[in-house]
């Protein structure tokens, strides 16, 4: 039978979370707006009035659509040219989804989402479904075709994995703003020393560039290193115009829940450093540049009430 407008109400109420948790497993905007659109073909195909709980069907047939794209990711990605790094969100994005307690804010970071990389994806979907949706584990085996025991057992295994990786503390929009403006004194200052002091001994900075525009395939590691690439990163230089098509204004911005540093050329994301913070500093700096992944920013900046940029290089 074909769906009533009521159904079809009924699932445009479910797309932000259906999206939102998309996301999350796959570290994308756009195949997750695909995955949901599956979903919705899925729902349209279906015998709705026999479904009982239609956001359990739906949040079943999404996750398992996910599943299946991690798999086939996996393989993808092993000849992607450079890093791969998530797609990032910009604040105030619907995508990021929920943000009522501490642990969904850290589940979106961009920190997370590259270290969820780790995962097989049935330990990212429940840790996901759990730890950013508060789904009982109870539904969770539901979804995921597992006992409520295995659920529980793969939770915790994920969360070690994640927990092992993270040394994150919380920071509100006012203190990222802080943070990434006395980031950027002092990467502009030309003192590298003030930089170092901002950043933990083994700090990393990694780039993905997906071989659309440079970026270096191995990880800078430690505080001095960093602080001498994202100087040179943020100076003046003519070869840089040319590659991001003209000048870049530099904010200071949030990005999935972390401080972060915006590049804007005439309107147009050309990247996004993510900030990691910890109590003793900057812990990562990690910098999405790939223009396939910057489309959705763009559109969310245009949107964004923003002031004068603190740096044009």
């Amino acid at each position: 039978m074909p769906l009533t407008v009521e159904d079809v109400d009924r699932f445009e109420l479910a797309r932000p979370r259906l999206e939102a948790i998309a996301y999350r497993l796959l570290g994308s905007a756009d195949e997750a707006q695909d995955l949901v659109q599956e979903t919705f073909l899925r729902w349209q195909a279906a015998d709705v009035a026999r479904v009982e709980v239609p956001e359990a069907w739906l949040t079943k047939v999404l996750t398992n659509l996910c599943l299946n794209q991690l798999a086939s990711a996996r393989a993808r990605r092993e000849t992607y040219v450079g890093q791969w790094l998530p797609e990032p969100l910009l604040a105030g994005d619907p995508m990021l989804g929920p943000a009522g307690t501490a642990e969904q804010r850290e589940s979106v970071s961009f920190a997370v989402l590259t270290l969820l990389e780790r995962l097989s994806p049935r330990e990212r979907a429940v840790y996901v479904l759990r730890e950013a949706f508060d789904h009982p584990h109870r539904e969770i085996a539901e979804i995921l075709d597992i006992t409520e025991a295995a659920s529980q057992q793969i939770f915790h295994r994920a969360r070690k994995h994640v927990a092992d990786g993270r040394a994150r503390r919380e920071i509100d929009e006012a203190a990222a703003r802080r943070i990434v403006e006395e980031f950027l004194a002092a990467a502009a200052s030309g003192q590298t020393d003030e930089l170092v002091r901002l950043l933990t001994k083994d700090a990393i900075s990694v780039g993905d560039g997906g071989g659309k525009v440079p970026a270096r395939a191995k990880a800078f590691e430690g505080a001095a290193a960093v602080a001498k690439f994202v100087r040179t990163l943020l100076r003046p230089a003519e070869a840089k115009r040319a590659i991001v098509g003209g000048s870049s204004e530099i904010y200071a911005w949030v990005a999935n829940e972390e401080p972060a540093v915006v590049a804007v050329v005439d309107g147009r994301v050309v990247a996004i450093m993510c900030l990691e913070v910890t109590a003793e500093g900057i812990t990562a700096c990690r910098t999405q540049a790939n223009p396939d992944k910057l489309e959705r920013a763009t559109e969310q900046w245009a949107a964004a009430d923003h002031a004068e940029p603190l740096l044009t290089v």
